[in-house]
């Protein structure tokens, strides 16, 4: 009886688990996805619980409370932080795997139960898990800058983090071959573990949307590794759940700035190109009021914003939001334009503006509104860089050649918003805001947009 509740525990767990990814695809249906997944991991849980092996839950609960005490503080996150936290909850994953591995080897050892197929499982767990470990806090440490976001590296970084690697795996076989040889365990942890390190610092903190979402993969993967271990079927069911949608979401990614993955993890994109600051000191930029910007808008009849990741550095989704309401009210046009790269993780822009109450049909993917860029009165860039920069089309000696952009530049009107004119994470200069259709208008976005919203709506003409 205790077998068949928890074949159909896990049963249920998998097919939540199925349609929590399937409803978190579409904004309108996030929450259902959340709950799903939720309740599909207390359906693991409860499962797991039901297992006649279990001699004492002591320690289970013991875990249970440290983890929740942990995991409580660290959801009241900013939504800035949210790809940090992100990179946190891989990294814990990861050292699950890790540790798992770890534990099953030494106990299973001295008993005689490794298998080649365990061995081989437990030395892939180990690898994919400490590696994800590691990589994950360097990510998370890059993207709350406390470590250089702009790439480290040294002549003949990827031969040896190769070696690294490959002196790893070769630890595993090795095992495999003759478990008893225990002596390469520890050379494959503290390898995996290094690895883990170096595999990151190369990377630039342009890329850390991609390389989160590839981190995701690798603890998927390392779940499925820990599944067979564990013989647990809903673990191998996740993981793989897991790993997939984070592949395929780098992919979709790497394709969206035109990139390969060799190119992202061994590319050093983001270092600061020599020389940018003296052509950037060569061409003049035309500012900006406020009353500029809501003269313009009055006159305007078609507006696109352009949210980047000052906007969310800033916080200023909610003075987005007024602006919209602002130009809906007197007839005009308003969409927000969305990079699938922009922010600092995938779908960032679009959490922030549906926490603001922007409606989703407002809300235009790339592909969808670059058609109509031309015919645009006014394009309103917040907080974006390199996602809209015109030199990933023409400059073939830009890190960014190649990259699909948002084509602001063809607005009939371009208004830029930045607190400096400091490049963005690709390190170059961005010739829009030199372009004579560009106004930079300077400060801190949520500022600058809200003293625009201000003005136009102290306007007593409607302009329409």
């Amino acid at each position: 009886m205790i077998e068949h509740l928890t074949q159909a525990a896990y049963f249920a767990a998998a097919a939540l688990f199925v349609f929590s990814l399937r409803w978190m695809s579409h904004p309108k249906t996030a929450r259902r996805g959340v709950a799903a997944g939720v309740a599909g991991m207390s359906a693991a849980i409860v499962g797991t619980l039901l297992h006649p092996e279990i001699e004492s839950f002591v320690w289970i609960a013991v875990a249970m409370v440290i983890g929740t005490l942990i995991g409580v503080p660290l959801s009241r996150v900013a939504l800035t932080a949210v790809p940090q936290r992100t990179a946190l909850s891989h990294a814990f994953g990861g050292l699950a795997a890790g540790l798992v591995g770890t534990a099953k080897f030494a106990l299973w050892l001295p008993a005689g139960q490794l298998t080649g197929f365990r061995t081989g499982a437990i030395a892939l767990e180990v690898i994919l898990g400490f590696l994800t470990f590691t990589g994950s806090l360097m990510a998370a440490g890059k993207l709350q800058e406390v470590i250089p976001t702009r790439p480290i590296t040294y002549r003949g970084q990827n031969a040896v983090n190769l070696s690294l690697l490959g002196i790893a795996l070769l630890s595993g076989v090795a095992l495999v071959i003759d478990p008893s040889r225990w002596v390469f365990f520890p050379v494959l942890v503290v390898l995996s573990l290094l690895f883990g390190v170096l595999l990151i610092i190369p990377i630039g903190g342009a890329d850390m949307p991609t390389v989160i979402s590839l981190l995701n993969s690798y603890a998927g993967l390392s779940a499925v590794a820990m599944g067979f271990v564990l013989e647990n079927k809903v673990l191998i069911i996740a993981g793989a759940l897991d790993g997939s949608s984070g592949l395929i979401l780098s992919i979709i990614m790497c394709r969206a700035m035109n990139r390969s993955f060799t190119n992202v993890l061994f590319g050093a994109f983001g270092q600061v190109q020599a020389g940018a600051a003296g052509a950037k000191e060569a061409k003049p930029v035309k500012s900006a009021t406020a009353q500029d910007v809501a003269d313009l808008l009055e006159l305007a009849r078609d507006v696109v914003v352009v949210p980047g990741y000052g906007l969310a550095v800033a916080q200023a989704q909610h003075r987005a939001f007024e602006l919209y309401e602002q130009l809906s009210k007197r007839g005009i046009r308003c969409r927000f334009a969305i990079h699938p790269v922009a922010g600092r993780m995938p779908g960032h822009m679009n959490v922030l503006l549906a926490e603001a109450n922007v409606p989703y049909d407002a809300l235009v993917e790339m592909d969808d509104i670059n058609p109509d860029m031309p015919q645009v009165d006014v394009a309103i860039v917040v907080g974006a860089n390199d996602v809209v920069n015109p030199a990933a089309r023409h400059d073939k000696s830009s890190p960014i050649f190649g990259m699909p952009i948002i084509d602001v530049d063809k607005a009939k009107t371009v208004i830029a918003n930045k607190r400096t004119m400091n490049p963005g994470f690709a390190g170059i200069d961005n010739e829009l805001y030199t372009a004579d259709n560009t106004l930079m208008l300077f400060g801190d976005a949520k500022a600058a947009i809200g003293d625009v919203v201000k003005t136009l709506s102290g306007e007593s003409g409607m302009g329409h």
